[in-house]
């Protein structure tokens, strides 16, 4: 992280603010023009710090995220983790038909601890169909094996990265303190924010009018215009 460090001050090592902006706006652009193509961005945010920030900023979005425990293989072995959720869906289906209060007690209380359990791990990836476009990872230490997967894949991995982290690994730096709660909330509201007016791109240039159609709007006008006059006379 030598390049990112601006100096050292009782042991710690300050973080180049200048740099961070120019990071910033670099993942930024990048995670605007994957939302505008219509791709998905998993969240990856496990630890406490960032646990409270990541979902209701993400939700608003409409991204996917992980904030417990990340399940390994999630991206490697990802038919796996979409069979469990399916599981967890045919459980759902269970409790709707009538097939859940036809079983016993006992049956319902397992088929509940189960369903409570997939929800809390991959509940927040349920419509996640397919592999994601981009990581995104608040403490890269922590999340190593997300990365890794990321890594093996070809997935492009943004990050909050520490000064005490490796940047080796991750294709998008957004050197920062991820130890803090503000920290971790101003550079996830950018991303969001960034994600926001990409989503909204896609929108309007799915409803934005044909090149063509509109010439050919333009061009009949004037045949229009000769028919009124011919109608005149």
């Amino acid at each position: 992280m030598a390049p990112y460090i601006f100096m050292e001050r009782n042991g710690y090592h300050v973080i180049d603010l200048r740099k961070t902006l120019v990071k910033v706006d670099e993942a930024a652009q990048a995670l605007r023009q994957i939302a505008r193509s219509g791709r998905r961005i998993l969240f990856v945010a496990t630890k406490k710090q960032a646990k409270d920030v990541v979902p209701t900023k993400v939700k608003e979005v409409g991204m996917p995220f992980v904030t417990e425990r990340w399940p390994g293989g999630m991206l490697t072995n990802f038919p796996t983790i979409r069979k469990a959720v399916k599981k967890m869906s045919n459980i759902d289906k269970m409790m709707t038909d009538g097939t859940y209060e036809n079983m016993s007690k006992r049956e319902r209380l397992q088929l509940t601890r189960v369903r409570a359990k997939l929800e809390k791990n991959l509940g927040s990836i349920a419509d996640m169909n397919k592999l994601p476009s981009a990581l995104f990872v608040i403490d890269v230490q922590r999340e190593y094996i997300a990365v890794r997967e990321a890594n093996r894949l070809g997935i492009p991995v943004f990050a909050m990265v520490d000064t005490c982290c490796d940047p080796t690994p991750i294709d998008y730096v957004i050197p920062a303190n991820d130890d803090v709660n503000t920290s971790i909330e101003l550079i996830v509201n950018e991303m969001c924010e960034a994600i926001k007016e990409g989503l909204l791109e896609r929108k309007m240039d799915r409803t934005a009018p044909e090149p063509e159609a509109e010439e050919a709007e333009e061009e009949a006008k004037p045949a229009k215009v000769a028919e009124d006059d011919e109608d005149e006379e």
